[in-house]
């Protein structure tokens, strides 16, 4: 069986474990510099099953495509880290304030210029959104098929892979054929962690606009070491209407924010008894909470 292209749409996301009152701007878009950007979490399990496949197939090849600021950068160091062979950056003022349909627009652009391809890989859903919409309307714009809340990749034919789902009722097993989207739910396999020669041989590299603070040592090593230049796309490399891009081509609005706080009335602290816990129970029944 040939190798197979692999590419795994990731995304760096604010870390939503620790939203601040300054999370957000007055415009409704996420602050990003106000909170710690780290690996969108489902990402990671789509890269694990992405490598699980190069480890199964020979001669396979798995590519990170995010987009974002340039410190974006980061999530495609830690790909090349775990496995992964080489990465694109997509950004460009032109990609801030973009919505899903935005989003997605220049995500199939951008894999247009990748083609061809056997395999694409996302998480389900961000943690900065949670609307499980970038990667369906991925599929959609390329016109390939997609399979969805995916937990395991069981099966590789020439041309198909048989995959099996999670769903709310139990699990399926489902076949697509290639070129496939496929969507990674946070109950599959957690990624494997760094590897260390990986790590010591792609820590310093870097994307162009990187570069322009390297030092001229770093500019000899990295002239002599094709494997640590990062790509970096703008929207004039992927050929995109600018209209479609961004707040223009973004049609959801933020038209309201609250920020919930919430706060416990009262609190009991139970020891570690048989006596106490019957008590509660006891107690909860009484109040109708449960039974």
């Amino acid at each position: 069986m040939k190798g197979l292209k692999i590419i795994v749409l990731a995304k760096q996301v604010p870390d939503t474990r620790n939203v601040g009152k300054d999370a957000m701007k007055a415009d409704g878009t996420v602050n990003r510099a106000a909170l710690e950007a780290i690996f969108n979490p489902e990402d990671l399990h789509a890269l694990e099953q992405a490598l699980r496949i190069k480890d199964r197939v020979k001669g396979s090849t798995v590519t990170i495509l995010t987009m974002g600021p340039g410190r974006a950068a980061e999530i495609i160091r830690e790909g090349l880290y775990r496995g992964a062979d080489n990465g694109y950056l997509l950004t460009d003022r032109k990609f801030a304030g973009s919505d899903t349909l935005a989003t997605s627009y220049a995500l199939a652009q951008a894999i247009r210029n990748l083609e061809p391809y056997d395999i694409l890989f996302a998480g389900r859903q961000a943690i900065d959104g949670d609307t499980a919409q970038v990667g369906p309307q991925v599929a959609e714009k390329l016109n390939i098929p997609q399979v969805t809340y995916a937990e395991e990749v069981v099966e590789i034919k020439t041309d198909e892979l048989r995959i099996k789902r999670r769903l709310d009722r139990g699990i399926e097993v489902v076949s697509a054929s290639m070129p496939v989207l496929i969507t990674v739910h946070s109950s599959a396999p957690a990624c494997r962690p760094r590897n260390a020669k990986l790590l010591m041989k792609f820590k310093h590299a870097k994307t162009v606009t990187e570069m322009q603070d390297a030092s001229e040592d770093y500019l000899v090593l990295y002239s002599s070491r094709s494997y640590l230049k990062i790509d970096e796309w703008s929207a004039d490399d992927i050929k995109v209407d600018e209209v479609s891009l961004g707040l223009s081509g973004s049609p959801t609005k933020v038209k309201k924010i609250e920020s919930v706080v919430f706060k416990a009335k009262e609190s009991k602290v139970l020891a570690n008894s048989d006596a106490e816990i019957d008590s509660l129970m006891k107690e909860l029944i009484d109040n109708h909470t449960i039974g």
